[in-house]
């Protein structure tokens, strides 16, 4: 009878465990979420994710064009799941890899016989190099934008493998970049590509504390039918520190066709604003610079008039990297930041603007001061207009891969609500 007894009970547990796993497996999340933090000292967006077998905790500074997750191999890195990606292998072709390494030495994540290789490059100090790529685990958090869901484990996920040189100029103690570009290796590509099909979309919000969600989300008090939407444009030439040749830029471009600050037209050279052959020109979301860049013409134009429509306040000395500074003691507030003259920026379009208020153009460097949040960024640079990390914040900005468009909110404090308030529920910072 104990006999009996005792295959029964390993039978019905047999049959739990399987259940228990498939229903593990089945689980087939909306969307996933990683959380964003602001480093004070450098000016990064942090994020974090866990990887590896077993698991730990991956501290990575956030780029929007970058085109590929990259962590340091060169320092702890141990992995029982970690694959290299060997040369002609589908990794490789996926990456766009034309890159073979047949001996390397001494052997280990980062350095192995018959591999393929790509560029993992510092996009804040702007060096890049070489470095082996990879598959291995990583662990994300699930989610419906309301709440948190369970941890989901996604294999497999492609990665380059960076030296531990490139980590100069990244906030202190963490260990690569995580990219979100366009492109088939970036993290928004994998994840929609993986098991659960989330839609190809993702979705970042930008503060002290924001995320990134990757998939279709809901969030709560915004209507996805009340965001502005715009193309997203392709750069045929790919602005990486280092690439293959004919590889396009992952970065994400828009078509700004001009700007007005408090309804005054910002006069300037509209070649600047298309993307010319050589891949110059054009304006494109950056979350790795901290303030918006412009070409030194358009910069010019732009403060002069600012300037114009903001007479009534005194300047005082300007204070690197800002060329233009006012004494914030006549500088009143409203619900979205400072007083300050609204700038818009047109895309092609029926009321296709982005608004930018006080809270998103004006910065406090002193007790007494207060700069315009825009720098220059000399004569032909590779690109005229760069929208700064600074400019994002508090904006929710949708991007739509599968139909390559960019929705974006405008400052949500113009609703009565902050990114912070949207993450709060999903995490607790």
């Amino acid at each position: 009878m104990a006999l009996a007894y005792n295959f029964l009970f390993f039978c019905l547990s047999l049959v739990f465990f399987i259940s228990h796993s498939e229903a593990k497996t089945s689980f087939k999340p909306k969307a996933l979420v990683v959380p964003v933090t602001k480093d004070s000292s450098t000016l990064q967006y942090l994020t974090q994710i866990q990887q590896r077998t077993p698991l730990v905790p991956v501290k990575l500074t956030l780029d929007l064009g970058g085109g590929f997750l990259w962590v340091n191999c060169e320092q702890g890195f141990v992995s029982s799941s970690y694959k290299p990606a060997r040369c002609g292998s589908a990794q490789c072709k996926i990456a766009g890899s034309e890159s073979c390494v047949e001996s390397c030495l001494p052997k280990g994540p980062g350095c192995n016989n018959n591999t393929c290789t790509h560029f993992p490059g510092n996009t804040v100090s702007h060096v890049s190099t070489f470095g082996e790529l990879a598959t291995d685990v990583v662990s994300i958090q699930s989610t419906d934008g309301s709440k948190p869901g369970q941890v989901v484990p996604v294999p497999n996920i492609i990665f380059a493998c960076g030296a531990t040189f490139l980590l100069e100029g990244l906030a202190s103690g963490f260990q690569g970049m995580a990219g979100l570009g366009r492109n088939k290796v970036s993290l928004p590509s994998q994840l929609s590509a993986a098991a659960f099909k989330l839609d190809r979309k993702f979705s970042i919000c930008l503060s002290s504390n924001g995320a990134v969600f990757f998939g279709d989300v809901s969030f709560p008090g915004i209507d996805p039918k009340s965001l502005i939407y715009t193309r997203l444009i392709r750069n045929p030439v790919s602005s990486a520190g280092a690439s293959f040749e004919g590889e396009s830029s992952a970065e994400y471009f828009i078509g700004v066709k001009s700007i007005l600050i408090s309804g005054n037209v910002v006069p300037l050279n509209k070649s600047l604003l298309s993307i010319n052959k050589e891949g110059f020109g054009g304006t494109k979301i950056s979350t790795v610079f901290p303030y918006t860049v412009l070409e030194t013409s358009i910069y010019k134009a732009f403060v002069k008039t600012f300037i114009k429509s903001y007479s009534n306040i005194p300047r005082v000395k300007p204070m690197a990297p800002f060329g233009a500074c006012f004494n914030s003691s006549f500088i009143g507030s409203t619900h979205v930041g400072a007083a300050a003259p609204e700038i818009h920026l047109y895309m092609p379009g029926t009321n296709r603007m982005w608004k930018i208020f006080g809270a998103n153009s004006m910065v406090r460097v002193g007790k007494h001061a207060m700069c315009l949040a825009f720098v220059d960024g000399g004569v032909n640079p590779t690109t005229s207009i760069v929208i700064g990390a600074y400019q994002l914040e508090d904006n929710l900005l949708q991007f739509d891969l599968a139909k390559s468009r960019l929705g974006f909110s405008s400052s949500l404090l113009a609703r009565q609500t902050t990114c912070s308030n949207l993450t709060s529920n999903v995490f607790k910072f």
